[in-house]
């Protein structure tokens, strides 16, 4: 990986950005960049907010190989679409002469791989759901959510197989989903799993967990329905003396006040604290005050083989014990009794006995935690990055051959 590339990543998101998306181009996009490569992220600039530094929204020092363009784009969310949508063609087409272009948005990658193919760079994608399924089953997924027309779920499978087909490079962020594509498209080259990562400290230490006469769970992340954050509430019927913290809530959605309304039918809203949004630096601190940290995402229709939440490699990071919902995704990382406990998924009662299984006994507790702690070191950013820049060098090198 000793060629210095010149990439453009392509996300069709206002940013800085608070959800995980937005979390995750920004940590990849930097770790590529700190290994020398010049990366420019072409984002929508957030029309509604003040101007936020996208660094200082991260929590990340500024690196000059790091450029952050903003494109203006007013009206509505079509409108928005189409702007960013042509600012990209013409960049594409006329501006720059990058190396590759790299992408997690499907329409993008389906759009690029239209133009003249003279005209672009190698284009990769890296696809962190089969939206086809996701679409489906979204009235599952989040609060209000309405599953796709057929015409619609028609369009979203054209677009997955043809940029399964026809992209230079090919990333999955679970084994789940590449066996889904093979299995619906057939094999290809230059693909590859890749999952998700997280910021590893250069000098950090294992703290043994230590008994507590109120242990403290702690939940971060979004609150969809489908994340199971309603079953750690009910999981607190099973559970004496333990409290929670429940970290995240867009204050613009309903799953917040879903979730206060739901403890207070079951009466135990009173062992309960509801962080909201936080910034992003403050989220390794709530972690570290928690004595188990939970992961109890749903089976969804197909979700369960995709998902590579972020949460899951930063509750790693902390090493605090975990207790998951057991789904395949989570398998892919997770083994039972050997870094975590894993939970029939949707079932406060079996979540609940996961949770005494871990505060009951210390020891068992420090080990699974510590083997976490230490394989975290294997989802760095940094490791992650130099996996897909390997990808990226033998595609760009793919494309040299070929002219």
């Amino acid at each position: 990986m000793n060629q210095r590339l010149k990439l453009l990543y392509l996300a069709d998101i206002r940013f800085p950005l608070e959800r995980a998306n937005g979390i995750q181009t920004m940590e990849a996009c930097h770790a590529a960049a700190s290994f020398g490569h010049d990366v420019t992220l072409l984002v929508r600039a957030d029309t509604r907010r003040p101007s936020r530094d996208p660094f200082d929204f991260y929590d990340l020092s500024p690196i000059e190989t790091l450029h952050v363009c903003q494109v203006q784009v007013w009206g509505t969310h079509q409108m928005r679409r189409v702007g960013y949508l042509l600012h990209v063609i013409f960049r594409v087409i006329a501006c720059e002469d990058y190396d590759a272009i790299l992408t997690r948005d499907l329409g993008v990658a389906s759009i690029l791989l239209r133009l003249p193919g003279k005209k672009i760079p190698p284009v990769i994608y890296e696809s962190h759901n089969f939206d086809p399924l996701v679409a489906e089953s979204l009235s599952s997924v989040v609060s209000g959510g309405r599953a796709a027309s057929e015409a619609k779920r028609r369009r979203l499978l054209a677009r997955e197989e043809r940029v399964w087909c026809q992209a230079d490079g090919y990333i999955s962020t679970t084994q789940g989903l590449y066996t889904e594509l093979i299995k619906r498209f057939g094999h290809r080259q230059r693909a590859v799993v890749i999952p998700n990562g997280v910021r590893i400290p250069a000098e950090r230490a294992f703290v043994s967990p230590k008994e507590s006469s109120d242990p403290l769970l702690v939940y971060a992340g979004h609150l969809y329905p489908w994340k199971g954050v309603d079953v750690i509430v009910h999981s607190l019927q099973f559970l004496s003396k333990v409290r929670l913290v429940i970290v995240g809530g867009v204050p613009s959605e309903d799953d917040l006040g879903r979730l206060q309304e739901l403890a207070r039918a079951l009466g135990v809203q009173k062992r309960i604290t509801f962080t909201g949004l936080v910034p992003r630096k403050r989220v390794p601190s709530l972690l570290a005050d928690g004595d188990v940290l939970v992961l109890p995402t749903l089976a969804v229709g197909s979700l369960g083989n995709y998902t590579s939440p972020l949460k899951l490699f930063e509750y790693m990071a902390s090493g605090k014990p975990i207790v998951a919902s057991n789904i395949p995704a989570i398998r892919e990382v997770l083994t039972d009794e050997h870094n975590a406990v894993l939970v029939e998924p949707g079932d406060g009662e079996a979540l609940g006995r996961g949770i005494k299984r871990v505060i009951s006994d210390q020891g068992f507790a420090g080990r699974i935690a510590r083997r976490a702690f230490d394989e975290a070191t294997n989802y760095s950013w940094n490791q992650r990055a130099g996996r897909v820049m390997d990808l990226l060098t033998a595609v760009v090198q793919d494309r040299h051959r070929q002219n």
